[in-house]
């Protein structure tokens, strides 16, 4: 049966222009780079969120606890949980009336983060879920009444297309009950040359974590990607908030992709473009809730206004 990697790997690298989804960055050693990433100077949004969260954690669970109501947390592609502990440790310690709910498609992250979080809070409830978003939150609400509240953080958001994104706030409207919640991390609009940065650091490690890219394609597709003849190439629109990332054939080449039996043609200078990342306003933000069904009732920033969490309700 082929992979979903095989499947994008054969469709994409045969589109004008070439591409590939950024969802496949993530193996092993993709995402022990995404965490040196996260580490990066450049690389604000992480710290970003981290203050966020850490600051109006209090003001957060009095919007979630409305009335002192039980309520679950589903957390959508919840991975290491590193700043969703920020809230697990302070509602723990505030005795609230909540369940947490991880949903991933990964089952080795999705068990390390249990088995850690019942290490630091043996008495919190966890209801883990090893499954796309939509299902989850569906099984969810059969499960039990208690107000959900979705958190969607860390800007996964800006990887959509803007109808992609309205799709998906759709879907989590109709997957919902009135009164329930959704927190979302919002990357913001800002200086250009803060968003450039945050994609070129100066070490080198998104270069090396788009080039891996390549490298695991070599390694699950039996395929002869020469790394050293790609280069990573960022840029920054301020004027559509897209940053688009790219890898670029640096001389004329041919890849043989064994598992498809697949070659495929570079010209110098051709690309293949990996990720999309949009950076909004608050209009577009209160734009995208207001079509969807959603009312703005949270929003918070960092002390620089670089990101916004932004709780809607249904």
């Amino acid at each position: 049966m082929p992979s979903a990697l095989a499947d994008e790997v054969r469709t994409g690298l045969q589109k004008t222009p070439k591409r590939l989804s950024s969802r496949f960055f993530y193996d092993a050693e993709g995402s022990r780079l995404f965490q040196e990433i996260m580490h990066a100077p450049e690389y604000y949004l992480t710290r970003s969120e981290y203050e966020i969260l850490d600051t109006y954690k209090a003001d957060l669970l009095r919007q979630f606890a409305t009335d002192n109501r039980p309520f679950e947390l589903v957390e959508l592609g919840a991975g290491d949980g590193l700043k969703t502990k920020i809230l697990l440790g302070f509602f723990a310690d505030k005795n609230a009336d909540f369940t947490y709910a991880p949903v991933d498609i990964s089952v080795d992250a999705l068990d390390e983060l249990v088995i850690d979080l019942r290490q630091k809070w043996p008495d919190l409830r966890l209801n883990p879920r090893h499954d796309d978003y939509f299902n989850a939150l569906e099984q969810l609400s059969e499960e039990s009444d208690a107000r959900r509240v979705v958190l969607f953080l860390g800007s996964n958001i800006g990887n959509f297309a803007p109808e992609d994104a309205i799709d998906f706030y759709q879907q989590l409207h109709d997957h919902l009950q009135p009164g329930d919640l959704v927190l979302t991390g919002f990357d913001l609009q800002k200086h250009p040359a803060v968003i450039h940065a945050a994609y070129n650091d100066k070490q080198g490690i998104t270069r090396a974590f788009n080039l891996n890219l390549l490298r695991r394609i070599n390694r699950e597709l039996d395929a002869n990607f020469d790394l050293s003849a790609f280069d990573h190439y960022e840029v920054y629109n301020p004027e559509t908030g897209e940053a688009r990332s790219y890898l670029v054939s640096q001389k004329a080449q041919t890849v043989q992709i064994g598992a498809l039996d697949m070659t495929v043609p570079f010209d110098y200078g051709e690309i293949i473009h990996t990720e999309i990342s949009r950076k909004f306003t608050r209009a577009q933000i209160e734009n995208l809730a207001q079509q969807t069904g959603f009312s703005v009732t949270g929003w918070f920033t960092d002390c620089k206004g670089y990101f916004a969490d932004v709780v809607f309700e249904r």
